[in-house]
């Protein structure tokens, strides 16, 4: 299948993040190149940064997990992982979740967004567990919870808000400083670390609904169970909307966790797009993994 993906010349929102010299790491969890680039592109845009102000680890293409990756980190952030799966254990997984703890303790912002956001909780001492069952593919409707009404960024949503979302593993129990900040029919949506700029979220915040409709497309045998057939797949791409509230969030950590605490920080008022190129080259699909097939 040829799966359509944004133009390269779509313009990334230039605000102003792009005057501090920020260095963000960025980890992943992605084989292919076309999806590892995706994905890349998309927090560029989340986050409104250039690309340049990204380093990245990718855990499954050699890159090993070190505290030498932290040095100069202003901020990291974990994404998704199409073919792998938090709840099993790889030849990198220690050394990952070690590498979390080590973020944590540091006080270095951290953001999970998916597989990431069950990434740091398994390494803190909470549960993640494989539930097909209750898979989430496609766009939902959260809820904050009380603690998401008062918290640093979630008290800017609405009281409910739709999210892309795409996962078979779902995080079961916290970890024990977690709060929770949203639910729907399953709880731990989002999440915060008291005391700590720690954040995950169930959903994909790193994802619009193109950015979803793109992903969906080349991971549909990896939710063979939850896309039978084309009806439903055309069912799930038809109910994707525009997820205004979500679509700021890893911008808003930024502003709130890393910009805001350096002396240079720059704020205002978001100036025009200018265009900034993706790179979704390649055309080999992810390596379909066994018994999990998570987002």
């Amino acid at each position: 299948m040829t799966v359509p993906f944004r133009d390269a010349d779509s313009p990334l929102v230039h605000s102003p993040l792009w005057t501090q010299s920020l260095d963000v790491l960025l980890i992943q969890a992605r084989r292919a190149r076309r999806m590892v680039e995706q994905e890349q592109q998309c927090f560029a845009e989340r986050c409104r940064l250039p690309r340049d102000r990204f380093r990245v680890v990718n855990v499954v293409r050699g890159d090993e997990p070190s505290l030498v990756h932290l040095e100069g980190a202003d901020a990291v952030l974990i994404g998704g992982a199409g073919a792998y799966s938090a709840v099993e254990d790889y030849e990198w997984t220690a050394p990952l979740l070690d590498l979390v703890r080590h973020i944590v303790d540091r006080e270095i912002p951290l953001f999970g967004s998916c597989w990431g956001h069950q990434v740091i909780v398994r390494a803190l001492g909470g549960r993640v567990e494989y539930d097909p069952e209750h898979a989430e593919l496609g766009c939902r409707w959260v809820e904050r919870t009380a603690a998401g009404r008062t918290d640093q960024l979630f008290h800017r949503f609405p009281q409910r808000f739709r999210a892309n979302m795409g996962h078979h593993d779902r995080v079961v129990e916290l970890p024990t400083e977690a709060v929770e900040l949203a639910r729907n029919d399953l709880r731990y949506q989002a999440f915060k670390l008291e005391g700590r700029p720690v954040y995950g979220t169930q959903f994909h915040s790193e994802l619009d609904a193109e950015r979803e409709r793109e992903r969906i497309l080349v991971y549909r045998e990896h939710y063979r169970d939850a896309l039978p057939d084309q009806k439903t797949v055309r069912r799930v791409l038809n109910n994707l909307a525009d997820t205004t509230e979500v679509d700021h969030l890893l911008y808003d950590f930024l502003m709130t966790y890393v910009a805001r605490t350096q002396p240079s920080g720059v704020r205002g008022t978001l100036e025009p797009p200018s265009p900034l190129q993706a790179h979704p080259d390649g055309t080999d699909g992810p390596p379909l993994s066994g018994r999990r097939r998570p987002a």
